[in-house]
């Protein structure tokens, strides 16, 4: 592209490089100079817009000059005074044209009909004319004042006389639709507002053709109206009054027949619809669609629940695997754990039954019967306290020495082992001393409640507590009477402070329980003075069991271990291992272990009380408390 060159004494400067891309677009011409420059070329002529306009206004007016009208042999028969029943384009000689004619066709019919009608005429022609208003030329008049009116002429073609309101059938519509319809259609188009109504269509159209005409029919918007068949005109009407009533009827009227109008387009509308073989066929077709994607849908759905299925069901399987190798890893580590165990217990077995044949074959380092028991029941208990280790480096220690050396070894064993038990039975004493000091502070009030219980307080509330059973009458008031009654510290309890201590003492650990009723038991000894020291032992000198573990067991331990005796029976494989998983914390040695105390002392209990003692209420205080059977 060459562009100009700059003038002179100017310079040309570039302010942005020019695309070297074209682009295409589209231009689509319109406007009455381009519909002016078509019309030109199609007729082989270069005029303009304007002297094509008064072309076409010279072959109008040619035309008009050129019109034939038609005779209407009626004419002279008319009555003037009923002229609003006549046809008025058949008086001008439009019958042929009708509501198509233009104004100036209409003017030119009437200027022709004067011509050849005017009274003057006709009279000069020789012929008997009326008086006044009473000659035919009367309805000539009044046929070019209603057409040449824009207003009145559309009043009148809205109720055009030759025009076919009818609407078919379906019977008649059941074979030729489009024939049938087609021309009702395009004959009532003409009341439409709307310009360029869509037409029927044949039975090749779209369903947007089809739902575009059926749709401006069912939202038709007529202009037709019927004013012209008022039956009264307001300006007749003598007052004002008079012509607001005359007005009120005829526009009460004329909505009357417009609501039949509008009813007879949608009767019309209605039957072509119900009678129209491509609306069959679209509602066949989107049946077909519908079907297909509900089908689609289903099959999806299904699809869907099916994948869903196959990946929960390998959810599953991984989860089943991770499971069984889980539990296989488990059960062989059990099984290490259980084979470790199994050399463990058969090597301190081993060491145990080395111990006890040592000190046998050296007649428990002692030529006295009593002694040598004495020592017999020592070896047990370090058989019992030692551990493997411990056990091995004692065996050993005895393999290699003399007796003495042996003994010396076993006795100091023996101390250590005692000194061991010592400070675990003073830390339990502690820690019962510790526990009753904080229940007396949380169950303690007013009054008696706050106050310290002693040993014969303890007692009594035992003993009271057997003696009136649940269910008594005013139970806990009763107790609190019996209290204060034999109590010899005189302080009074009230029967809140009763009920306080007796939960409390339910909340007790079991090793404070056994204290508990050890010191009831060494009490009713001293007092009554049944049996003597020397020919019975206590619990702790004649059955010396020790503590199974550094930590006492809690209540709730208890419970658990007790449960587990019932859930696994002594014929249950693996009982122990078991017994030891349903109490956390606690290994299958120390369950063995508390399992073990518990019958060592509960049968000692029973058997000194029921023979030597007698006492029923300290066989009921035991169960209460929960001492292991």
């Amino acid at each position: 592209m060459m562009l100009r060159g700059a003038p002179e004494g100017q310079a040309t400067a570039v302010t942005r490089p020019l695309s070297t891309a074209s682009v295409l677009c589209q231009v689509e011409p319109v406007g009455r100079w381009f519909e002016a420059f078509v019309k030109r070329r199609n007729m082989h002529v270069s005029a303009s817009f304007q002297e094509l306009e008064d072309e076409k206004e010279l072959s109008e007016e040619s035309g008009d000059e050129e019109l034939q009208l038609e005779e209407f042999p009626m004419l002279k028969t008319l009555d003037p005074k009923d002229w609003k029943n006549q046809d008025h384009y058949l008086v001008l000689g439009l019958g042929h044209m009708r509501f198509k004619a233009s104004q100036k066709q209409i003017k030119a019919a009437h200027k022709a009909m004067v011509l050849k009608h005017h009274p003057d005429k006709r009279k000069a022609a020789g012929e008997q004319i009326g008086e006044g208003d009473n000659d035919y030329f009367t309805c000539i008049t009044k046929a070019y004042e209603i057409l040449s009116d824009p207003v009145k002429r559309r009043a009148f073609n809205s109720v055009d006389p030759t025009f076919d309101n009818t609407v078919p059938s379906k019977s008649e519509a059941k074979e030729n639709f489009f024939e049938v319809f087609s021309p009702v259609f395009e004959r009532n188009a003409r009341w439409s507002n709307i310009k360029n109504v869509p037409k029927l269509g044949d039975v090749n159209s779209s369903f947007e053709e089809v739902d575009a005409f059926y749709s401006f029919w069912y939202n038709f918007d007529s202009w037709r109206e019927f004013s012209y068949l008022d039956e009264e005109e307001k300006e007749k009407a003598e007052c004002r009054d008079e012509r607001r009533w005359i007005e009120k009827q005829n526009r009460a009227t004329r909505a009357q027949r417009k609501k039949e109008e509008m009813n007879r387009i949608r009767t019309l509308v209605d039957t072509a619809y119900s009678c129209d073989p491509r609306i069959k066929k679209f509602k066949e077709e989107e049946k077909a669609k519908k079907e297909a994607e509900k089908k689609a849908k289903v099959d999806a759905k299904r699809k869907e629940q099916e994948e869903k299925e196959k990946q929960r069901q390998a959810e599953l399987e991984a989860v089943r695997l991770a499971k069984e190798k889980k539990e296989e890893e488990t059960r062989q580590q059990a099984l290490l754990i259980k084979k470790e165990k199994d050399i463990q217990k058969k090597a301190i077995k081993k060491e145990r039954q080395k111990l006890r044949t040592i000190c046998k074959n050296w007649n428990y380092f002692s030529d006295n019967e009593a002694e040598c028991v004495k020592m017999m029941e020592e070896v047990e208990k370090l058989c019992d306290r030692l551990e493997l280790a411990s056990l091995q480096c004692l065996n050993e220690a005895l393999t290699s020495t003399t007796r003495d050396e042996g003994k010396a070894a076993v006795e100091k064993q023996i101390e250590e082992v005692n000194e061991q038990i010592r400070k675990e039975r003073e830390e339990a004493d502690a820690r019962l001393r510790q526990t009753t000091k904080s229940s007396e502070k949380s169950t303690g009030g007013g009054g008696g409640g706050s106050k310290n219980w002693s040993e014969d307080d303890l007692q009594l509330l035992i003993k009271a507590v057997n003696l009136f059973p649940a269910g008594t009458n005013s139970r806990w008031e009763v107790i609190a009477n019996y209290m204060n009654l034999h109590s010899t510290t005189g302080i009074k309890r009230t029967a809140k402070d009763v009920i306080n201590k007796a939960k409390s003492l339910q909340k007790l650990d079991p090793h404070q329980k056994d204290d508990i009723n050890k010191k009831a038991f060494d009490k009713f000894k001293k007092e009554h003075g049944v049996v003597p020291e020397t020919e019975i032992a206590t619990p702790s000198e004649r059955f010396e069991v020790p503590f199974t573990d550094s930590s006492p067991w809690t209540t709730e331990e208890q419970k658990l271990l007790e449960q587990a005796l019932k859930t696994y029976p002594v014929n249950t494989p693996e009982r122990w291992e078991k017994i030891a998983a349903s109490v956390p914390g606690r290994s299958k040695k120390d369950c063995m272990k508390r399992y073990k105390v518990g019958k060592c002392y509960s049968w000692f209990y029973f058997k000194n009380i029921y023979i030597q003692l007698g006492h029923y209420l300290i066989t009921k205080t035991l169960l209460d408390m929960e001492v292991s059977p």
